[in-house]
């Protein structure tokens, strides 16, 4: 026991950590966060160029036009939600 209260529980925690699949998976939201969060400031910051100045702004040119960034989204706030460690595997196999 007092080996696994020093020892074991760091290791668990530190093979959780350094997955690679969390690295990913937490990539991959960051990545779609970014996307979403960069198509809604457009469509808003757009919103206000057309409302506020009377003139008409082509949004064809920005990056997530025609994207549907919450779905990207969405999907991967689910693919983290059910991420599935093997050290996790490995854990409950030993208890």
């Amino acid at each position: 026991m007092l080996w696994l209260k020093e020892r074991g529980i760091a290791s668990v925690a530190e093979s959780v950590l350094n997955s690679e699949e969390l690295d990913k998976t937490v990539a991959h939201l960051l990545v779609a966060m970014r996307n979403d969060g960069y198509a809604h400031g457009y469509a808003e910051c757009s919103h206000h160029v057309v409302n506020d100045l009377k003139v008409d702004w082509d949004t064809s040119k920005s990056g997530t036009h025609g994207v549907i960034t919450e779905a990207a989204l969405t999907a991967a706030k689910t693919q983290i939600n059910n991420l599935q460690l093997p050290v996790m595997d490995l854990i409950t196999v030993a208890l």
